[in-house]
């Protein structure tokens, strides 16, 4: 799992921390934050993508090997949230990646997000892909 920051005011940012933590404690479920696309086979992607960050956004993604799954996390990132509209955001992740997963919300609660992520490792399981 790699995590992007497009450019949200870092709440849903924290959120994904937060994941990390004993509390939330996601690596039980074998989910690991790496530091490298070229590692990763999820990417979370946080806040409105803007013009200035479109083209490292699909930079990372095309770096991922196969196959490769993005999961849009707040209202940002699914649809531009609150920013959609403004000169120079383009609007959610799905405006320059396909996206697999969204979880909405202004942030999302941890829960929502270990929820969405989960189910799209049962969806990778069954074969599934966004092809399909």
């Amino acid at each position: 799992m790699l995590h992007f920051n497009s450019g949200a005011c870092n709440a849903c940012d924290i959120e994904v921390v937060a994941l990390l933590s004993p509390r939330y404690d996601i690596e039980r479920f074998g989910i690991l934050l790496e530091p490298s696309p070229r590692h990763a086979d999820v990417l979370l992607v946080t806040g409105a993508v803007t013009r200035q960050c479109a083209d490292r956004l699909k930079r990372i993604y095309e770096q991922m090997p196969e196959p490769k799954f993005v999961v849009a996390i707040g209202a940002c990132a699914c649809s531009g949230g609150v920013f959609e509209g403004n000169y120079n955001v383009l609007g959610g992740a799905d405006k320059v990646i396909p996206v697999d997963v969204y979880i909405p919300g202004c942030p999302p609660k941890p829960e929502a997000i270990i929820d969405g992520v989960l189910k799209l490792l049962k969806k990778s399981r069954k074969g599934k892909n966004r092809n399909e």
